[in-house]
């Protein structure tokens, strides 16, 4: 594994020690880098009309589409990091 990915698994640990909760903006904005940055461009399907939740974490990862995964977790621990300063 290299430097690049411990940072980001280690960022993914932290993110739960959180003493605050983000608010709802930030927790799609985290959702999405890290299924970008660990599994890249959104392949599933969209979900059902009902499904809010699932529709906008499948629209936030989507946005993302063509993002590298590298870059992906670059901004993920950027954004962990402000939020734990």
């Amino acid at each position: 594994m290299n430097d690049l990915q411990c940072e980001f698994q280690q960022a993914a640990e932290d993110v739960q020690g959180l003493d605050k909760r983000p608010d709802n903006d930030t927790l799609l904005k985290l959702y999405a880098l890290y299924k970008q940055g660990s599994e890249g461009d959104i392949r599933d399907a969209q979900p059902g009309f009902f499904d809010f939740i699932g529709t906008a974490k499948h629209e936030a990862w989507a946005q993302l589409r063509g993002v590298s995964r590298e870059e992906a977790m670059r901004r993920y621990i950027a954004l962990v990091h402000q939020l734990l300063a």
